[in-house]
């Protein structure tokens, strides 16, 4: 595309001039901070006299290398601690099982036992220092081992501070990282809530999350909308439990992402306040701390691009400036090497240090809500308001949120939205600074990049998993573990009460999982490849015409459409780019195969060759694509397949350069065009006309 100014579609417009008509019959333009309906903030003070919480999200191979990275933090200016858990600990297995074994301290820190959580840590003092974590699907194992922790370490459950994530129904829609179906997921979320406001009374039991939503391609008021749909289902379902509407919501926070549209992101943060302060009082809440929402942001993880990954610095600035003018109460801010990897020590400092800059140099805290008034800002909250109730009533009208989500209508919606900004993306019609327009032929300078040694940290989780078991009382652990199928099977009992004594009799997380998987089976997600975006959008762009002649000459050797096999293998649940390059595949002539979410190297393998594939493609966000290229290399090898293998996603020049010489085909980092990689694959669905064999081997 040319270096011309480009256009955006947005849920609502922005027009060029605003004047003092556009804030005609806007009720809340006499409202303060601090009080009803909370548009200018939940707090009369705000920064004035307490700046936001620097809250860095973090947590990398084993408990002892994130206790460290913890403790740098926070003499360096980190205010608070949040935790990422690694993939096979999102979803309920150990470090030592066979399944998870590319995954295992990756784009998080594994934790196994209630000794990796002490370790976690070791030497912070859990009375002062409030904690959030990261935990939907294997929420009960987790959180009862840090309370378990922190009981054996002299901190009482009631000095506990802090919040565990908790919102499981998002997981349905974009995140993935479920284990059990909705129903008893909406159950585990509940009896979190229940046993938490008694015996854990300081932290908050619940975040609903937006964040996820906005990242997998939802716009801000689709982001909106179903994190407060999300936000009522959880409190219609306490407040049937038996608990008050003021109690439940005092007991809610909220996550959002913020992305590089500045003034829509500002506008979306004071909506969401506007907003659940009606929905709170129509649940029957009335107390002031219930109706004020709070709320946590991180800057956008998918704005960041790998191509000239400096310029993500200045988009991660923005971004947190946008968060601060939205009034949220704590902050995380993406480091610029995150499009590559997991991010270096030195990315990390200096995106922790963006929110010093912000807090100390910029005098942004000195003045609560500067936007109040604003013709624009005032009219563009107030119409964003307004289109999320007009979302909630249509959710609503198709039987609420567990039904959108059995139905699939609501992950329809957001995979639309996505493609949709993409085909923006592809056609020029949305700048991306470096990748689509003001392109240089200079290259990137070299970043250093953090690598983990997936195989040394499985071997010390192994080991540490074998010392546990062998010291315990294995009859205790049996008793502990039966009483907490029993109650999943019954109905009866508090869930997390049950675990916290699995844990306690020194239980693994794993062990837990498969005692409630005894009742509840594991969740199957399907990859979805939805077509008829991309086709129209780039009808007169060169490189997909190009691309598409590209196909019709293999469909015209193959005397059939080329066939493709898009994978999900290991536990990283995104799905944003696969369903992208699905769709755009689709859109282009190639017969798409997909697959279920986390899928093995003996699945993927039996299905590419059920299916008699072309090409396979596979994709992984959380760096683990090395070793899982190399377990399906080996797979087809013994099955005596030739498949070309491309692979897709985070993907450095290092690991490039690795997987090329594990025998990977074409590798495409984030970034690249669709065109791109339709043209690539066309050329590759011919090679393995030869060789490739024509029957099912099982």
């Amino acid at each position: 595309m040319n270096a011309n100014r480009t256009t955006r579609s947005r849920p609502v417009s922005l027009k060029p001039v605003y004047t003092r008509a556009d804030l005609e019959a806007l009720a809340h333009l006499d409202s303060m901070p601090g009080e009803a309906p909370f548009v200018r903030g939940p707090f009369a003070s705000m920064y004035t006299e307490s700046p936001w919480t620097i809250r860095q999200y973090g947590g990398y191979a084993q408990a002892a290398d994130s206790n460290l990275a913890f403790r740098t933090a926070l003499t360096e200016g980190a205010q608070g601690l949040s935790v990422a858990f690694d993939l096979p600990t999102q979803r309920g297995y150990d470090s030592d099982d066979p399944r998870v074994s590319a995954d295992v301290g990756m784009t998080g820190v594994a934790i196994d036992t209630v000794e990796d959580m002490a370790r976690l840590f070791e030497g912070i003092a859990l009375d002062r220092i409030s904690v959030s974590m990261t935990m939907n699907g294997a929420v009960l194992p987790v959180l009862a081992a840090f309370i378990v922790a922190a009981e054996e370490s002299g901190v009482r459950p009631s000095q506990l501070t802090g919040t565990i994530q908790n919102d499981i129904l998002k997981e349905f829609i974009v995140r993935n990282t479920c284990i059990f179906a909705p129903e008893p997921s909406l159950r585990i979320v509940t009896d979190v809530v229940a046993y938490l406001a008694t015996a854990v009374p300081r932290f908050n039991a619940l975040s609903v999350s937006g964040y996820h939503f906005q990242e997998a391609g939802a716009d801000a008021v689709l982001e909106l909308a179903l994190t407060m749909a999300n936000a009522r289902t959880y409190v219609d379902a306490l407040i049937r439990q038996g608990m008050e509407a003021d109690h439940v919501c005092e007991r809610m926070s909220f996550f959002f992402g913020v992305g590089t549209d500045f003034y829509v992101e500002i506008a979306k943060l004071r909506a969401a306040r506007l907003v659940w302060s009606t929905l709170a009082r129509e649940s029957g809440a009335r107390s002031n701390k219930a109706c004020a929402l709070r709320m946590h942001c991180q800057t956008s993880g998918w704005s960041l691009t790998a191509h000239k990954p400096m310029n993500n610095v200045v988009r991660t600035a923005i971004e947190a400036l946008a968060a601060i003018f939205g009034g949220t109460q704590s902050l995380h801010t993406n480091a610029y090497d995150e499009a590559l990897a997991l991010p270096g020590a030195s990315s990390s400092r200096l995106a922790r240090d963006t929110q010093l800059v912000l807090q100390h140099e910029t005098g942004v805290c000195d003045v609560v809500d500067p936007w109040a008034g604003s013709y624009m800002m005032e009219s563009l909250t107030a119409d964003i308001a307004n289109r999320v109730r007009l979302q909630l009533d249509e959710i609503e009208a198709r039987g609420g949120v567990m039904e959108a989500i059995h139905s699939g209508w609501i992950r329809e919606r957001i995979r639309h939205s996505a493609l949709g900004v993409q085909a923006e993306i592809e056609s020029g019609e949305r700048a991306i600074l470096g990748v689509n327009c003001f392109e240089r032929d200079d290259d990137d300078a070299p970043i250093a990049i953090s690598q983990v040694d997936v195989q040394q940290i499985r071997r010390h989780q192994a080991r540490r998993i074998a010392e546990v078991k062998a010291a315990r009382d294995s009859a205790r652990v049996r008793a502990a573990l039966g009483a907490l199928e029993r109650a999943a099977r019954d109905g009866a009992g508090n869930l997390l009460e049950l675990t916290i004594e699995c844990m306690r009799a020194r239980a693994t997380v794993g062990e837990c999982t498969q005692a409630l998987e005894a009742v509840w089976p594991r969740h199957p997600i399907q990859i979805q490849a939805a077509a008829g975006q991309f086709g129209e959008r780039l009808s007169a762009d060169p490189g997909w015409s190009a691309a598409l002649k590209t196909v019709k000459g293999a469909a015209s050797q193959l005397g059939r459409a080329p066939r493709v096999l898009i994978a999900k293998l290991g536990q990283d649940g995104h799905d944003r780019g696969v369903s992208v390059v699905a769709a755009a595949l689709a859109d282009a002539g190639f017969d798409v195969v997909t697959g279920e979410m986390f899928a093995s190297a003996a699945e993927t393998g039996i299905k590419a060759l059920k299916h008699d594939v072309d090409v396979i493609g596979i994709s992984s966000l959380a760096g683990a694509h090395v070793e899982l290229a190399s377990l399906l290399i080996d797979e087809l090898r013994t099955r005596n397949a030739t498949i070309p293998i491309v692979v897709g996603g985070n993907i450095d020049d290092s690991s490039q350069a690795v997987l090329k010489r594990l025998g990977v085909t074409e590798c495409f980092p984030t970034g690249t065009s669709v065109a791109h990689i339709v043209a690539k694959l066309a050329g590759l669905s011919c090679r393995g006309l030869v060789e490739r064999p024509n029957a099912f081997m099982s």
